[in-house]
């Protein structure tokens, strides 16, 4: 009876501690790589990306196949293990063969490396919307407050976001003014890259307190970077707004998210795989209702589990 009795207590205890979620917990055998590398024609992506990525994944320890995808300046590159391999383990080979790879790739492209399990998919979505601010203004109040107000709960791997605007300034130069003063897009570009510049330059030791000498050359704004210098000769001094249309600007889209046929930046929630979803949910819920929200802002869950 006592045994009976400590083993109910036992498995009531081990119950309330295992994780909670819609998908029973799998690892598959297979590791997804996505890499973005600008806007190049599909057979030159293909060329240039796709075929070197595919030779530096083929050498990683334990793969049984590679298949790819390419679409214009972009790939999506599919590996498999073996049933019963150490999928963490062959995700950080992955990752080391992509960082190894990354420097034979054409400059800006980027890789994301993801291992297929059930925490691929968000356990819930929130939307924020609002008519007072800007698409640039909603995704920076996601990215910079919701984000880090997120990121601490415990079995919650990531928070993404998505839709909303980037911020940027943007440079157009025109090739009639360049022409006349002898001068290329590649000038402007050093010019710019070499006058926003923050960096340490020395220390100061004075009466036992150390300090950190910091050079700080960035660009604050529109004007200043139409301001940088970019030849200074007998001629005189030419400046990037000489040669160019300085102005702000938003990265280009190619993602357009909207909730009731509105703009709008959902966050999207991602477990770890041993997380409690539920518990997960809840805290994320508690933590969003207690956020201060910008005036006319709303904020309210678009797709619970699965999403």
């Amino acid at each position: 009876m006592v045994v009976a009795l400590a083993l109910s207590l036992a498995g009531a205890v081990a119950a309330l501690s295992l994780p909670i979620g819609l998908f029973p917990q799998v690892a598959f055998p297979r590791v997804l790589v996505d890499i973005d590398a600008g806007s190049r024609p599909a057979d030159q992506t293909a060329l240039i990306v796709t075929r070197p990525v595919e030779q530096a994944l083929r050498a990683v320890q334990g793969v049984q196949d590679v298949r790819s995808e390419t679409t214009r300046g972009s790939a999506q590159i599919s590996i498999d293990f073996g049933w019963g391999r150490d999928m963490v383990a062959s995700t950080l080979l992955v990752e080391a063969a992509m960082s190894r790879a990354l420097g034979t790739l054409p400059p800006g492209t980027t890789y994301n490396v993801r291992r297929m399990d059930p925490t691929v998919f968000p356990i819930i979505s929130y939307a924020l919307q609002s008519p007072a601010s800007s698409p640039v203004q909603l995704q920076d109040f996601a990215r910079y407050q919701l984000v880090p107000l997120l990121s601490g709960i415990q079995g919650l791997a990531r928070v993404e976001v998505q839709g909303g605007d980037t911020g940027e300034v943007e440079v157009l130069a025109d090739p009639a003014r360049l022409a006349s003063h002898g001068l290329a897009m590649s000038d402007v570009a050093t010019a710019i890259s070499n006058g926003n510049v923050l960096s340490a330059v020395g220390r100061v030791q004075d009466r036992g307190r150390l300090s950190l000498v910091i050079a700080d050359h960035s660009l604050p704004g529109i004007a200043a970077v139409g301001d940088v210098v970019i030849r200074t000769d007998a001629a005189g001094v030419v400046h990037v707004r000489d040669v160019a249309t300085v102005q702000q600007g938003v990265v280009p889209q190619w993602l357009h998210v909207s909730e009731d046929g509105r703009p709008a930046v959902l966050l999207n929630i991602y477990e770890q795989p041993d997380g409690n979803a539920v518990r997960i949910a809840r805290e994320v819920q508690a933590k969003l209702a207690a956020t201060r929200l910008p005036p006319g802002t709303r904020l309210w869950p678009a797709c619970a589990m699965p999403c």
